[in-house]
């Protein structure tokens, strides 16, 4: 009987063996199973905007009078904005010409020259005050025939537009 019992034993082992295989083979194969579908789904984003910039001045310009040389304009930038923006050009135009806040009577724009008021600029500014810069504009008094003593004392008030 003990070859019996030890060809059962042996029977046993080998039967077990082959379904520890067979669940170990087939339960991998089980786990990678899938079903496959289509379908479809939105979604959408955002992008964020920018605050302008300012175009401060950073040269003085004082003494104008009839005759005398251009004095030229230039400055820099102050951006408030997280990071970098990019500025193509700067354009100088003269706003108003007063005395103690006020307009003048008998002196005017036309009684000045701005030269080149467009300045390309073609760089990115970064974040902060006094950032990058701008030039190449001119301002001058112009002579004219007539009486220009009404612009003694005043001042010329420029603005800057940023492209």
């Amino acid at each position: 009987m003990r070859n019996s019992n030890a060809r059962n034993s042996k029977k046993r082992i080998a039967a077990v063996a082959i379904i520890t295989l067979i669940l170990v083979g087939g339960g991998g194969a089980a786990t990678y199973a899938y079903w496959s579908a289509g379908g479809s789904g939105t979604g959408s984003a955002t992008t964020g905007t920018s605050a302008g910039i300012s175009a401060i001045q950073t040269t003085t310009v004082s003494n104008l009078a009839p005759g005398s040389a251009a004095q030229p304009l230039s400055g820099n930038f102050t951006n408030t904005n997280s990071g970098p923006v990019y500025v193509t050009s700067v354009v100088a135009s003269i706003t108003s010409v007063t005395k103690a806040g006020s307009p003048v009577t008998g002196c005017d724009a036309t009684d000045y020259t701005l030269t080149s008021p467009t300045m390309s600029v073609a760089a990115e500014i970064p974040a902060g005050s006094a950032q990058g810069n701008w030039s190449g504009a001119t301002l001058a008094f112009n002579n004219k025939i007539t009486n220009q003593d009404a612009c003694k004392g005043a001042t010329v008030n420029l603005s800057y537009a940023i492209n």
